[in-house]
């Protein structure tokens, strides 16, 4: 099986095992944490705006509970698959513990291409969705969010939906609403806020100068953009940065909010003054001293991963380095910031966001900007020092911290003993 396809599902049993066995806990624990406590299909029948009738599937995978409600995003994506979702779901138990967010993993979704459907269909299919899992979902159960292809205003639709339900105003049912229905400030930001503050930490910790690093980008989209911006704010130079079309590349440096702008006016970073286009290998290997990968997962494959020169990756994006591409950086002595930490701003905020509908009070976007880089300093100093006491690659020492935590859990509250119903 090639590197491509290899599925989420069992590689995330592998890197749950590899935790279990280094950790020396008991086989029970494995067993628990190998699926999902609970795993839903739905049918979702919509009305279509030709008034014809057409039936979505949907998901939900809620993966353990033994800390706190679960939580995860939902997306919408033609070819989203079950063994997808419970994967992702599982990532996000990890990626809660990893943070200390008193979360279990979920994940949901729904079979349908967003780009096909009218507005009107879109909002029928959302409200659908939570009309057919409303008994599972909730501020004390499982609390969505935004993922691949869904928004604010869609998550706007669900937590108006669910609040008819209930007869009175459930905000707290879901994260990355719209600030006028709770949503936090500083949520925008808050992937490539969170990714930039690991990385610059992990500079600090490798006795590394951020300013004046070298550092490149794949991937310009939110949390892209915004880890270039902030990481030049710091005074690092962020000498290349692509999309789907194309690349920006210029060793004397760019400037990441002039390309942004570029990128509203013409649809890519591709043209950008004073830069020259490159292909996505040539991007990946360039010289330089951080890598922000913010695209899509097996980006860093077995092919391309002798030829990276940086010596910090950050991953803004949700599994973007292969496991056979993993062993290669390690042994090169790269320091690569897994994705369940690296990207796990905007699931901390999401917490932020949840914690101020409980308490109806509200903070300033100083205010969650401040919090979250307490949350992912102290996190990443967490997993760095299990990293150097085990000496183990950066992932294996998250998935040692965060299977740990959730373990204790279960122990604590019998499970291990065969005592959860």
């Amino acid at each position: 099986m090639s590197e491509k396809t290899l599925n989420p599902f069992e590689i995330c049993q592998s890197q749950i095992k590899d935790a279990v066995e280094a950790l020396g806990l008991e086989p029970a624990v494995y067993e628990i944490l190998k699926q999902p406590l609970r795993f839903f299909q739905v049918s979702i029948p919509v009305v279509m705006d030709d008034g014809s009738v057409r039936v979505f599937t949907g998901f939900r995978s809620q993966h353990n509970d033994a800390i706190g409600p679960t939580k995860g995003g939902l997306r919408f994506h033609p070819d989203v698959y079950p063994d997808e979702v419970r994967a992702l779901s599982m990532w996000m138990t990890f990626k809660c513990a990893v943070l200390g967010l008193p979360f279990g993993g979920a994940k949901g979704a729904v079979i349908c291409n967003p780009k096909e459907l009218s507005e009107r269909e879109l909002e029928r299919l959302s409200r659908g969705y939570i009309q057919e899992i409303s008994q599972i979902v909730g501020p004390e159960k499982d609390i969505p969010a935004p993922d691949v292809y869904t928004n604010p205003q869609i998550m706007a639709w669900m937590v108006d939906e669910f609040s008819k339900y209930r007869d009175y105003n459930a905000f707290g049912l879901i994260t990355g609403k719209p600030i006028i229905l709770g949503g936090s400030a500083g949520r925008n930001e808050a992937t490539g806020r969170g990714c930039v503050v690991v990385v610059a930490e992990a500079a600090r910790r490798l006795g590394m100068d951020i300013k004046g690093a070298r550092v490149v980008v794949q991937g310009f989209g939110n949390a892209g953009s915004v880890a270039g911006k902030l990481i030049h704010d710091l005074g690092a130079k962020v000498i290349a940065v692509n999309d789907s079309r194309g690349a920006a590349y210029s060793p004397q440096g760019l400037d990441p909010v002039a390309v942004l702008e570029h990128k509203q006016k013409t649809g890519s970073v591709k043209g950008f003054p004073g830069s020259e286009d490159i292909s996505n290998e040539d991007l990946l290997q360039l010289d330089c001293e951080i890598l922000i990968p913010a695209a899509l997962e097996n980006q860093l494959t077995a092919a391309i991963a002798p030829g990276v020169k940086a010596k910090i990756i950050g991953e803004a994006a949700n599994g973007p380095t292969t496991p056979e591409a993993d062993q290669i950086l390690f042994e090169k002595g790269c320091v690569v910031i897994p994705d369940i930490l690296a990207s796990a701003g905007g699931v901390t905020v999401s917490y932020f966001e949840w914690v101020q509908n409980l308490m109806n009070y509200y903070w300033t976007e100083e205010e969650v900007n401040v919090k979250l880089e307490q949350m992912m300093k102290r996190s990443f100093n967490n997993i760095f020092d299990m990293h150097q006491a085990k000496k183990v690659p950066l992932r294996k020492a998250a998935y040692m911290v965060a299977v740990q935590r959730v373990a204790e859990a279960m122990k604590v509250r019998g499970w291990l003993n065969g005592c959860r119903q």
